[in-house]
């Protein structure tokens, strides 16, 4: 009986009758798209606060004796990991779900567990929290694009898929700044309860201001409002039909593989780009945190331009901006690992221009062009595919990335440094081959 009441209350709403006043429909519209679009932006961009913190907590923790890069990648391994098969079967129900109460829940429960991390110094217990919030974690993206494709029509995704995933650079830029202040100044304990607070603030928020489907508020279907519909008439699909349609689609398990492989570059650098910058160019925690900043705030040039620019200049094709961005993504690595140290600026640029390239790419590869091939009916099933690839990718990373680290450090009088030159050969490697199986699906087409 508890559990009926729990699945009815994340049910997705019934329809209401549809309003008949057309200058109240266009009026509704424009509130409740901005409310929802800005409700799913801000909110996913916090959700990326809460789990990050790690990122900027390593040095300290390994300084504070509370852990080893080995027990740190997996620590790191597990989340992602389950945060994969998370976004997995959450984007299989985000098809059925009330986004307004789904997505604000996930984001809550974070909260809770980052404040719980916070008062923890066992590696165990760690890696459990860890794990369970890569969980909850997973409530995000899915369903964000799922209320994405409930209000926004066919001609508009792109653009606004773009804007939306400034998200992830808005949590990046507060997590690389913000948490990275806390951390310097009061220690590693209070990054994570400060992005605990950060998020239980913004899900109370989402919650008063995010909205279920259009039908439920008695407004039209977005195609029918936007008249937008596809040119070819195609068959009806049930949900459960649309989602097994989406599993059987060799392009979006190349896609999958292609955003795995990206999030390994993505992922290295987030989680261990600050430790590289103490360990191999000695910049100080705050200095390093401010060269990583840059890539999540150029980033939001890349994801707001990569959707603007297919939907405008290629006709909602993401091939070519996809082929030019990856190239930018490989060429800044490059540069960034192996300018020597005592160029600031240099390495500042080199972020920037990665940030760019890799909102971009994995703007398309890490769910837009899965979504355009796919029923609007399996928005959720689409990202979920993408979405576990993606985070298997990203998991790979971290265990690989905290081994390679564990066999490559150097003790001198007591001293641990890490030699990163073979983990960054992997990093790279990572996004040539992304790179070249996007390739392989340059021709496949849009759906309803």
């Amino acid at each position: 009986m508890f559990m009926k009441k729990i699945l009815n209350f994340y049910r997705a709403g019934t329809a209401a009758p549809i309003i008949e006043d057309q200058s109240l429909i266009k009026k509704l519209y424009f509130r409740y798209r901005w409310s929802v679009f800005l409700s799913i932006t801000l909110g996913y961009g916090i959700y990326y606060v809460g789990r990050l913190v790690l990122s900027v907590a390593k040095k300290p923790m390994l300084d504070a004796g509370v852990m080893d890069v080995k027990q740190m990648g997996l620590m790191g391994s597990v989340m992602l990991l389950v945060y994969g098969f998370g976004k997995f079967s959450n984007g299989f129900l985000a098809d059925r779900c009330n986004m307004k109460r789904f997505l604000p829940t996930g984001l809550l429960l974070s909260a809770l567990l980052n404040l719980a991390i916070g008062f923890n110094s066992l590696f165990w217990v760690f890696l459990v929290l860890w794990g369970l919030n890569g969980w909850f974690q997973s409530m995000g993206a899915a369903p964000s694009i799922v209320s994405l494709s409930q209000w926004f029509s066919n001609r508009e995704r792109g653009t606004y898929y773009g804007i939306w995933y400034v998200s992830h650079n808005i949590g990046e830029a507060i997590t690389f700044v913000i948490t990275a202040f806390l951390i310097s100044s009061f220690g590693w304990q209070y990054g994570f309860w400060g992005s605990g607070m950060i998020c239980l603030i913004s899900a109370v928020v989402m919650y008063i201001f995010m909205k279920d489907r259009p039908e439920t508020l008695g407004l039209p279907n977005v195609a029918d409002y936007k008249n937008d519909h596809v040119e070819v008439a195609v068959k009806k699909l049930t949900t459960k039909e649309a989602q097994l349609e989406v599993l059987k689609n060799p392009a979006i398990w190349i896609l999958g593989l292609a955003s795995a492989f990206m999030y390994v570059s993505r992922y290295a650098v987030n989680n261990w780009a600050v430790l590289f910058l103490q360990e191999e160019k000695h910049y100080s925690l705050i200095t390093a945190g401010s060269i990583i900043s840059s890539s999540p705030i150029t980033g939001i040039i890349g994801s707001i331009s990569c959707g603007f620019i297919s939907d405008r200049y290629f006709r909602s094709r993401r091939n070519v901006p996809n082929l030019i961005f990856s190239l930018m993504v490989i060429i800044s690595l490059i540069v960034f690992y192996y300018t020597p140290e005592g160029h600031p600026w240099i390495d500042t640029i080199a972020m920037g221009v990665f940030g760019m390239g890799i909102s971009a790419t994995v703007t398309f590869l890490g769910g837009l062009m899965a979504v355009d091939i796919s029923s609007k009916q399996a928005t959720g099933a689409a990202m979920g595919m993408i979405g576990a690839f993606s985070y298997i990718g990203a998991a790979a990373q971290d265990t690989i990335s905290g081994y390679l680290l564990h066999a490559n450090k150097i003790v001198v009088d007591g001293k641990t440094t890490y030699d990163f030159h073979t983990a960054i050969l992997f990093w790279i490697g990572a996004s040539v081959v992304a790179t070249l199986l996007a390739l392989t699906v340059w021709n496949a087409r849009a759906k309803d």
